[in-house]
């Protein structure tokens, strides 16, 4: 970590030191050279931190030296942070007075600034230098790898009695390799992939060494592959454990030669273990010469990191998964109880059952709190091991951790800053990757990181940190598959807070009144997460720790008395990046938050009594992420908005109370999420946002919400939006809503709004305008369309042809009071009166061909469901031709709906029918119920009346 943040700090000092701006505020002569002396101070200490990291785990002065650098660092990153805000507010204000000179107390401001700023710099420098000259005390080697930290060999060899569990797992494994495939093409390869210590080794070892496995291959061979992958060491070892002795060539092509030789003809299996290179060309000489063995040869690998499998094309996959709890138990009471009589055994179990349940299925926690317990004689000694955090056992440091400080020390030094931040989430709890990210940004991770947009990087480094099994539990969007919240395995979070265990502290609601613990870290530590209970007093004391860069606090029930603490707050912790204060029935927002001046993350979401914001939250000027999400009573939004230009997030959902948006929105051009666009009813004259400045947020991207759209004025403005060339948005809500009396052709509103056409969700509410479709609503400008929502569009006496849509998989149609029957016009195959769409002739007759899910609910005129008549010349292709893949079909409130249409009763794809408050559609259903129960699973009125067993 240390390097990543001495990497950050000299990014940042550089582009001080050369920044050319306008003359009023660049640096001094004597700053410039003071700057420069410190860059080239800080490459020194840069020089030697890879082995510093490495030895400070077994060196405590190495440790403290380190620590001592981070807090200088974060000093001298506040610093610069300082001046950088500065210029911020210096371009903001000279934008405001564009055709004016600044005041004469801004010009007084810059020069005391200017003196602070060299006195400051100056005492860091100083400080860096002490450090640099400590740093030869140590003898620290330069540019040293730290990933070349003493890695076990391991071998084919071990004991099976000693070995719990994975019964299941060792069988699929030597299935697969005992299979014989003749149409199999090239060497399949069979890769375990898992997190350090969850047995992939073991694994391996079990199948190498099962009398099948045996018997079936002529050649077994065992390598140790660990890191770095030597090519000519991996040969040689394979070559010695064909022949028998050790090689005396030494050239790569002489070795590779002689195991083709060796294997030719011959059915092998080879175990490469511990593999970590992410190089393709380290292997592909080396697999091009085992191509030559019979049919059933394979190459079975382990590696804690997925992509590792995929670039050495593995073939198959197995994702190694925790000990079940009963299997952890036998594991960790064979070590811990071993050799005790039955007397103490019985009186020791039950503590141990729950020491064993903190491993959470891993087998090496399992053998290392075993083996710490198994000299611990008393009942006291135990129950001290459970109560204490394993993070903190000196014993889990040297036995359990080795392990995963590789995969840690594995990672580029950006990844090791990502991981260990993740130790403020409360163990066990769900991370949600937009948030994590959202984080990570706010802490400065990505600086520097010019060639992309920091929100990808930061997929990009949770995606490399899941595929080295960092996290697990993976939550996915049923959507498009996408990860959106994971879980970390309770021992990579306590390794995460042993990595950060004088950085970020835990407060849990029993221990906040007691400031020696805040005492005890110096006030040196920078992240804080602190758990309230209901009405538990806010600890005044976390005022004083004014370094503090996170401050999240869980407020459970709601705590009402964190309020009060907030204007101390926030004139004291003016370092803050990051700060929420969700769940804390705040209602009002002081305005001493404007002296957060680093903040980045700034989450208020479920204050629901929280009524404005003072205009003092606009000198937040870096500010990127503001969530006011469920904020409900919200009235408005300061007027000043625009002024935040490096907000990228604003997270509006359900702030219902919102009745317009100021006119300053339009200045946010660098907004890359805004959930909610409220279209005002024009009483503030030009002082709100219109629809046509959203032109000016090019950058939008996910899912955005347009509301108060019946408001709207002009067609004029809902052209100027351009909601079109948005590419990056994929869902889009049009909420026809209005405060007032309407005032416009809606229909002519609805044409303008034409969505992307990569769009994949729409939503369309509340439309007022008559039944005229809009021409973009067709198969050719929404392509990709596969979500559609329709409701309360009440002029409407037809539904459109929404069968024409080619991706469309989920359709629901809602509160259309205006529609009595559904025919043809819905599934696209004819043209109707008024309509502007119509599918091409010649194209095939197939009306919504990927359709899973369609619900109708709340149709109180809809009596016919009409069969689509089929010319004779196309009936022979009537089984397919209409709904082919549809799922699920729900219908609720529809109490005039008389049946069903035949091609529904006749979809053997069709799994689910569910019928609510349709007394009429009900008892057809059961007049017609050898047509209907073909269907697995019926629901009635609530009730399954037919269930399948799958």
């Amino acid at each position: 970590m240390a390097d990543a943040l001495v990497s950050a700090v000299l990014q940042q000092l550089t582009a001080v030191v050369y920044r050319d701006i306008e003359k009023e505020v660049t640096l001094v002569v004597d700053v410039r050279k003071e700057a420069q002396k410190l860059k080239t101070t800080l490459q020194t200490l840069q020089a030697v931190l890879m082995d510093a990291e490495k030895r400070q785990v077994k060196e405590a002065a190495v440790k403290l030296w380190l620590e001592k650098l981070k807090a200088t660092s974060y000093d001298m990153d506040d610093l610069i942070d300082d001046w950088n805000t500065f210029v911020l507010k210096f371009q903001v204000s000279n934008n405001k007075v564009c055709f004016c000179m600044p005041s004469p107390c801004f010009f007084f401001r810059k020069i005391v600034l200017h003196h602070d700023f060299a006195v400051n710099i100056r005492d860091l420098n100083k400080r860096f230098q002490a450090i640099a000259i400590e740093k030869d005390m140590f003898s620290f080697e330069l540019n040293r790898d730290s990933g070349e930290s003493e890695r076990p060999v391991t071998t084919s060899f071990l004991d099976v009695s000693e070995i719990y569990g994975r019964d299941q797992e060792k069988n699929a494994i030597i299935r697969t390799l005992l299979f014989e495939n003749s149409q199999q093409q090239g060497l399949p390869i069979i890769s375990v992939v898992g997190m350090g210590g969850i047995g992939k080794t073991t694994l391996a070892q079990l199948a190498y060494n099962d009398q099948e496995v045996k018997a079936f291959f002529e050649k077994r061979i065992w390598v140790c592959v660990s890191d770095p992958f030597d090519e000519i060491r991996v040969a040689k070892a394979i070559l010695e454990a064909l022949t028998g002795k050790a090689p005396s060539v030494a050239e790569l092509e002489s070795l590779l030669q002689k195991i083709h030789l060796s294997i030719e003809r011959k059915k092998f299996l080879l175990i490469l273990d511990d593999v970590w290179t992410e190089d393709p060309m380290k292997w592909e000489s080396l697999k091009h010469s085992l191509k030559c063995g019979t049919p059933g040869s394979k190459v079975l690998i382990t590696t804690r990191k997925e992509n590792v499998a995929k670039i050495m094309g593995s073939t198959m996959l197995f994702p190694l998964g925790q000990l079940y709890e009963e299997e952890c138990w036998s594991l960790f009471s064979q070590v811990a109880l071993f050799g005790r009589p039955s007397g103490d055994r019985k009186g020791l179990e039950e503590i141990g059952k729950k020491i064993a349940k903190k491993c959470k299925g891993l087998p090496l926690a399992a053998k290392v709190l075993g083996g710490l317990l198994r000299f611990k004689k008393s009942k006291e000694q135990w129950q001290s091991v459970l109560d204490s955090e394993l993070w903190e056992l000196e014993e889990v440091e040297k036995g359990l951790f080795p392990p995963l400080l590789l995969s840690y020390y594995d990672l580029p030094s950006t990844l090791r800053q990502c991981f260990a931040y993740c130790a403020l989430f409360i163990k066990d709890s769900v991370i949600e990757k937009d948030k994590l990210i959202k984080l990570w940004m706010a802490q400065g991770f990505f600086r520097g990181m010019l060639h992309k947009e920091m929100e990808l990087i930061g997929e990009e480094c949770f995606d490399d940190l899941a595929m080295r099994s960092f996290f697990q539990d993976f939550q996915k969007d049923e959507n498009n598959n996408s990860v959106m919240k994971c879980k970390m395995h309770d021992i990579v979070h306590d390794f995460a807070r042993f990595l950060t265990k004088n950085e970020c502290l835990m407060l849990a609601m029993e221990v906040v009144k007691e400031p020696s613990r805040i005492d005890s870290y110096n006030g040196n530590f920078r992240h804080l997460v602190m758990v309230l209970e209901k009405e538990s007093p806010f600890p005044s004391y976390i005022c004083n720790v004014e370094k503090l860069r996170s401050l999240l606090i869980k407020s459970y029930n709601k705590n009402s008395l964190i309020s009060g603490a907030l204007p101390k707050l926030f004139d004291q912790l003016k370092c803050l990046r990051s700060l929420d204060l969700s769940w804390g029935s705040i209602k009002e927002i002081p305005k001493e938050i404007g002296k957060l001046i680093n903040l980045r993350y700034l989450k208020l979401s479920n204050n629901h009594d929280l009524l404005e914001l003072p205009e003092t939250l606009c000198d937040l000027y870096n500010l990127q992420t503001l969530d006011l999400t469920r904020c409900r009573s919200l009235l408005k939004l300061p007027s000043g908005i625009g002024k935040l230009m490096n907000l990228r997030h604003l997270d509006n959902w359900e702030t219902f109370g919102l009745r317009s948006m100021p006119k300053g929105m339009r200045r946010l051009t660098g907004l890359r999420s805004l959930k909610e666009v409220v279209v005002s009813d024009g009483s503030n004259g030009n002082k709100t946002f219109t629809l046509g400045d959203l032109a000016n947020l090019s950058y939008l991207r996910g899912d955005l919400k347009i509301r108060g759209l019946g408001n709207a004025g002009d067609v004029t403005e809902a052209r100027k939006a351009k909601l079109h060339s948005k590419k990056d948005l994929f869902g889009l809500t049009l909420n026809f809503d209005s405060s007032t009396a309407r005032m416009c052709d809606e229909d002519t509103i609805l044409e303008a709004l034409q969505p992307p056409g990569n769009m994949e969700r729409l939503d369309i509410r509340c439309f007022n305008g008559p039944i005229l479709f809009p021409s973009w609503l067709n198969s050719s400008a929404l392509a990709q369309l596969r979500h559609v929502t329709l409701g309360n569009c009440r002029n409407w006496t037809l539904l459109p042809p929404l069968g024409e849509l080619p991706s469309l998989e989920s359709l629901q149609i809602l509160n259309m009071n205006g529609v009595k029957k559904v025919g043809e016009e819905f599934l696209g195959l004819r043209k109707e009166e008024g309509q502007t769409s119509t599918p091409p002739s010649s194209s095939p007759m197939i009306a919504f061909p990927n359709l899973k899910s369609l619900r109708f609910s709340n149709m109180v005129k809809w009596k016919h469901w009409i069969n689509c008549e089929i010319p004779s010349t196309r009936v022979a292709e009537m089984d397919n031709a209409i709904m082919p893949r549809l799922q699920s079909l729900d219908l609720q409130r529809c109490g005039m709906l008389k049946a069903l249409p035949h091609y529904l009763l006749g979809l053997t794809s069709l799994k689910e029918l569910s019928v609510d408050w349709c007394p009429v559609l009900v008892e057809y259903c059961q007049k017609e119920w050898s047509n209907i129960s073909r269907i697995p699973n019926i629901r009635l009125d609530g009730v399954y009346v037919q269930r399948s067993s799958h």
